[in-house]
This record gives structure tokens, sequence and C-alpha cells, in this order.
């Protein structure tokens, strides 16, 4: 369903859409920036009683925050992708101190040469 105007009278709010393909860029590995397309995929459920067949994007949605967002949230799971330096050992520790516990926590870095 579409939730704004884009081309009225045919893109309004609440403009239902089939999806058959997402294209969606890379934004990691050797692959960064690569455009690729995504089909739906058929999900068969083998244990019910009946045949149960349905077409799914291979996909979730994930959201993400800058460190300077973090104030006053807390995090079940957090991801921390430090590939650009922080701008002070401050933000940093608001970044970590978001997660209740430290096996939830994961971070991501470059290797140095």
């Amino acid at each position: 369903m579409l939730l704004g105007n884009l081309d009225p009278p045919k893109l309004c709010n609440g403009t239902g859409f089939c999806v058959n393909v997402i294209q969606a860029t890379n934004l990691i590995d050797n692959n960064k920036g690569e455009s690729v397309f995504t089909p739906r995929i058929p999900r068969i459920l083998t244990d019910m009683p009946f045949e149960f067949k349905s077409l799914q994007f291979p996909i979730r949605l994930t959201f993400s925050i800058t460190i300077n967002n973090t104030q006053d949230e807390s995090l079940k799971l957090t991801s921390i992708n430090l590939e650009t330096p922080c701008f002070s050992h401050g933000q940093l520790y608001g970044a970590c101190s978001r997660v209740g516990t430290p096996r939830n926590l994961h971070m991501c870095s470059k290797l140095r040469d």
C-alpha cells in the first residue's frame, strides 16, 4: 500500500500494489554499490495437515540510527558500523551502552593494513 501521494490521481495514498521483484543496492562486501533484483520465492509449509504454499521475499526489514540519535534508547540487539571512525570516545560509549548485554553487541570495522 502506498503511504503518500506521489502522482495523483494515479499514485495516491492507500493505492494497493502487487510486488513481484525488489530492486536493491548492496551496501556491504566486495559488491558494494551493485544493483540486484530479488524475486519472490515459493515457500511450502509441510508441518500442516494440508499443503500451504506462499510466495515471499527473502528479506527482513531493518532500521538504523546514528550514534547521535541513540540517547535515551534501549536496544535488544545492536550492530555498530565503525568503518568510518567515531567522532569521539563518548560517541562510541553511547552506542555501546544502549544494549543490555555484551553478547548482543556486534561491531564491524576495517582491518588495518
